[in-house]
């Protein structure tokens, strides 16, 4: 039983690999259209190697690796939103500046770190 599941996992995870390889190669969508393709494949290639691999579904009791799995998800969900917000407010706040203010700006960083 083991190995038919792991072999099924194996294969379900391949063929999500190539589908979104191929999306993008062959041009099947394009912008916020392919973006959300690859994050709906993203998410299934997600659950499969959870099923698969992880065996989150087979445990009896108290869910100790569900619990263990949604605290790194919301972890990583915190990380990855304040890193898209910082970068958000950054491209803003840079975007006020002309080209000249910009150079020096960078200049000045880098003689204050040294390099």
């Amino acid at each position: 039983m083991t190995r038919k599941r792991y072999t099924a996992g194996f294969v379900i995870s391949l063929l999500l690999t190539f589908v979104a390889y191929d999306a993008v190669v062959n041009h099947f969508a394009f912008g916020v259209q392919l973006i959300a393709l690859i994050c709906i494949l993203a998410v299934v290639q997600a659950i499969a190697q959870l099923v698969f691999f992880l065996h989150i579904d087979d445990e009896i009791g108290p869910r100790y690796k569900l619990l263990s799995f949604l605290t790194m998800a919301v972890m990583v969900l915190i990380i990855v939103a304040g890193s898209l917000w910082i970068m958000y407010n950054m491209n803003y706040n840079m975007m006020q500046l002309s080209p000249d203010e910009k150079i020096k700006m960078m200049l000045e960083n880098n003689a204050k770190s040294g390099f």
